[in-house]
């Protein structure tokens, strides 16, 4: 299939038709209660609860009842199945397996908001399963992982909604921003730099039994089988209530045994907006450069040598080599948030602003009408949930579908495999191979751990 920003009925139709006539599994249960009728809510079910589970559930409610849980802390499942009576007036069914939310015939669609190595399984085994899926970004831990969801999507005709809801909701500041450039508003690009947050490191983190409630070898899942991790210090804020420094709740970010650090964390925001931007959303890069980078841990042969510290990088500069010999800057330094630069002017553009001359052109000299909409393909979406909603019904990809997200994706795979090995990447995204670096190119899957390979 050919990826583009949003897949239309005749694209879905032809990409099934194809499949079907090369004698490709197309699942049966392909229809949902949504697409049955247009006015019936539809019956999602969410595995992952803490932080972000609880977040894209909460503001799903509106449009979809929820009729099961899953996650592997019943301490976690309990509270959050507290706040979903305490808003709807209903709980739903908990379940420590998300195998058995699967197994359920009422379940139109899951939404995932597991730590990123769980992600890839959980989203094959659901579509094959017959279940419409949102997931959480990143999307995968691995570029190898990314190919096989593509795959099992067109095998199996489902509608796959990836969490990059910057897409559509923050006050469609991100959408003026591309719209800007659309307009021509400041020239040809010649540069974006992509504001993404260093991390920190980690003090030696003692091994301790997990606490009660955790299943924590079902936690690691695919993951390498390794203790439970934690210090004495809380975490406070977002995501607090859990020990500060750990392998587990929250912390696992920290760590490429589960994720991919601020690289997959904030990148996958951002770094998705500025490639969509620059429209290389079906391509990627040619050459990925770790110009300078601090990892907390010594490493060797891409691996850290110890295993009771974080390992993802605490500060970096990347440059990236985009389609028209674009530059683009990865940093760890500076605002957060993505700063274009072309020919006529610049502006920043984040969560909280969108700010240069062109957006304060924008008083005299507005946008048309429909710029917005020509970006996002359509009338925007009452937020992200609500888009992939309208894609169950029209069995449409809806605005964050799988190709877009891992080819952008794949530019911070690539970015974290090149500090690991302290070097330049060349990149065919023809192939999707690293170009004459065969160590490099091992890292572009990995193997998951004996009893929690995925169910194909």
């Amino acid at each position: 299939m050919k990826p583009q920003t949003r897949f239309n009925r005749r694209d879905f139709l032809q990409t099934t038709a194809a499949a079907t006539a090369a004698g490709v599994f197309i699942g049966t249960s392909s229809a949902s209660r949504a697409q049955d009728s247009p006015n019936e809510r539809p019956v999602f079910a969410t595995i992952g609860l803490r932080n972000q589970g609880w977040t894209i559930t909460d503001k799903s409610t509106k449009f979809a009842d929820f009729a099961a849980f899953a996650d592997v802390d019943a301490k976690v499942l309990g509270a959050i199945n507290e706040k979903l009576e305490k808003k709807t007036g209903k709980k739903a069914e908990g379940y420590k397996d998300y195998r058995e939310v699967l197994d359920r015939k009422d379940i139109d669609a899951v939404m995932i908001a597991t730590p990123d190595h769980w992600h890839t399984k959980i989203s094959v085994e659901a579509m094959l399963a017959g279940k419409d899926v949102y997931c959480e970004k990143p999307l995968t831990l691995t570029i190898d992982e990314g190919k096989l969801i593509e795959k099992i999507v067109k095998q199996t005709g489902r509608v796959f909604q990836v969490g990059t809801m910057q897409r559509t909701e923050n006050e469609h500041r991100f959408l003026k921003a591309i719209a800007l450039i659309r307009d021509g508003r400041i020239g040809e690009i010649r540069k974006v730099t992509c504001g993404i947050n260093g991390a920190t490191g980690s003090p030696v983190i003692p091994a301790i039994d997990p606490p009660e409630g955790l299943d924590w070898d079902m936690w690691l899942g695919p993951a390498p089988k390794v203790p439970y991790r934690a210090g004495t210090e809380m975490r406070q804020g977002y995501g607090g209530g859990v020990p500060l420094y750990t392998n587990c709740h929250y912390a696992w970010r920290n760590w490429y045994e589960t994720s991919g650090g601020q690289m997959n964390d904030w990148g996958a925001h951002h770094v998705d907006i500025a490639t969509w931007a620059l429209g290389a959303s079906e391509t990627g890069p040619d050459k990925v450069t770790p110009v300078s980078y601090s990892l907390p841990v010594e490493y060797k042969d891409g691996y850290p040598t110890v295993s009771d510290q974080y390992n993802s990088p605490t500060k970096f500069e990347i440059h990236v080599n985009m389609p028209g010999d674009i530059p683009m800057i990865i940093t760890s330094e500076g605002d957060n948030g993505i700063l274009f630069e072309g020919t006529k002017g610049r502006f920043f553009v984040n969560r909280g602003r969108l700010a240069g001359k062109p957006v304060e052109d924008l008083e005299t000299n507005p946008l048309p009408e429909d710029a917005v909409e020509k970006v996002y393909g359509g009338p925007v979406s009452e937020n992200h949930t609500a888009n992939f909603i309208e894609g169950m019904r029209a069995r449409e990809q809806p605005i964050s579908d799988v190709w877009t997200h891992n080819r952008m994706l794949e530019t911070c795979h690539l970015a974290n495999i090149a500090i690991r090995l302290g070097r330049e990447l060349n990149w065919d995204p023809t192939k999707r191979e690293i170009i004459g670096d065969d160590e490099a190119n091992s890292f572009l899957s990995r193997e998951s751990r004996n009893g929690f390979e995925i169910d194909m």
